[in-house]
This record gives structure tokens, C-alpha cells and sequence, in this order.
């Protein structure tokens, strides 16, 4: 009996406890399964084409351009789901959903739940307290701070928008197959994870780049 085949098993399992996957998908054969498929799917399906790749266009160049654009599309899509409504902008409904879907929470939560700086973050909430749509009382653990809960008022108004907004939603992902949405959720979630921590230490502009390149991306320096 031959072993090239059992020998080829262990050389991938080593490779899979080396590869980042193999702390987001674990030590267990399912996560060994999936990181096999994905990599093997890599490798079958040639590498995209994309407008000025001759030219020496990186593929970063390509994944920055696309997701502005996107963010660009999603923004139209929100504007027509909130026309004729008493919300002036779309951070004003996502802020109200992200309080019903996750609760109460400070100001600051609020903001940073939202990646919005503090000033930004503060006016949608003021206008969210003038329209009566949350209501602000202190928080039990910190005097300080003030805690932020969605009204009836706020709930009825989301309400009321919410078929608008889940048909934006679901344009936005437009012509994607349920695997392939699924997909882009563990790509994009893997980059949310990346720059999140980034994000937190709220460094200044001056200083951001540098130290990006430095601690999180020591290798491609």
C-alpha cells in the first residue's frame, strides 16, 4: 500500500494550521473541508480582468475603486427608500435600526456601531432626540454617560419605512447568488475584522498610515 496519498493529507493540514483561515475556521475537520475547498476553488478559477490591469493596475487599486463605487450605488438606493419620509438621511434610519436590532446603548456605542466620528454622531443624534424618535436617560453603570433608547415614536417611523428600505437592501446585493453572498460576507467581514481595531485606536491622520504599515501590515513593507 502506497502513502503518497496520506502523505499529501498531512503536507495540507500543515499548511492549513499555517494559513490565517485557521484561526477564523478552527482545528476541527470541517474547518480543514472548507479551507480545502476555498483553496482549491482559488486556484481552478482564472484571475479576473479588470480596466487597466495591462497597465499595471494592482488589484487594491481595483477592490478600493469598486467599494467606493458601491457605497456610492447603496447611498442612491437609501435616498429613494427614505424619499417623501420624515427622515432626511440615511444614517438617521440605520441608527434607530441598529438601536431596535441591538438595544439600548450609550452615545458613543451608538457612534462607533455606525464607524462615525464623534461630531457627525452627535448632530444625527440630537436631530434623532428633537424629532421625540430615541430618548436619552443616564446610564446606571456611568453617570456621565447617556443612554440611548428607540421610542415608540421611532419605532412606528422606522416601521413605517422598513418595506422601502429592505427592497434597497436587497438591490444593493443585486444579481449575487445566495453562495455567493455568502461568500462576500466572509470576505468583507474578514476586512471589517481587519481595520476595525484600527479604527479604535482613533489615531490621528498624521500618524495613521505609518502605523498601519508597521503593526498590522509588517510583511508587505
Amino acid at each position: 500500500m502506497g502513502y503518497t496519498f496520506i502523505r499529501h493529507i498531512i503536507s495540507l493540514a500543515e499548511s492549513y494550521e499555517k494559513s490565517p483561515e485557521y484561526n477564523r475556521y478552527g482545528p476541527g475537520v470541517a474547518g480543514f473541508k472548507k479551507w480545502i475547498y476555498l483553496t482549491e476553488k482559488s486556484a481552478e478559477e482564472p484571475e479576473p480582468y479588470w480596466e487597466g490591469k495591462e497597465n499595471g493596475r494592482s488589484a487594491e487599486s481595483v477592490i478600493n475603486t469598486l467599494l467606493v463605487h458601491l457605497n456610492r450605488y447603496a447611498k442612491t438606493y437609501s435616498k429613494s427608500a427614505i424619499y417623501d419620509s420624515d427622515f432626511s438621511t440615511q444614517e438617521e434610519f440605520i441608527y434607530l435600526i441598529n438601536l431596535m436590532a441591538f438595544g439600548p446603548m450609550t452615545k458613543m456605542q451608538l457612534i462607533k456601531k455606525n464607524i462615525q466620528d464623534k461630531s457627525a454622531g452627535m448632530q444625527i443624534i440630537r436631530r434623532l432626540l428633537k424629532y421625540g424618535w430615541v430618548e436619552q436617560k443616564k446610564s446606571a453603570d456611568d453617570k456621565r454617560s447617556r443612554v440611548i433608547t428607540l421610542t415608540s415614536k421611532g419605532k412606528d417611523t422606522l416601521e413605517q419605512q422598513m418595506n422601502k428600505i429592505r427592497t434597497a437592501t436587497n438591490i444593493v446585493t443585486g444579481n449575487l447568488s445566495h453562495p455567493e453572498k455568502m461568500e462576500l460576507i466572509r470576505l468583507l467581514d474578514k476586512l471589517d475584522k481587519f481595520h476595525h481595531p484600527i479604527y479604535s485606536e482613533n489615531l490621528s491622520a498624521q500618524e495613521l498610515l505609518n502605523t498601519v504599515e508597521d503593526k498590522y501590515l509588517p510583511g508587505k513593507n
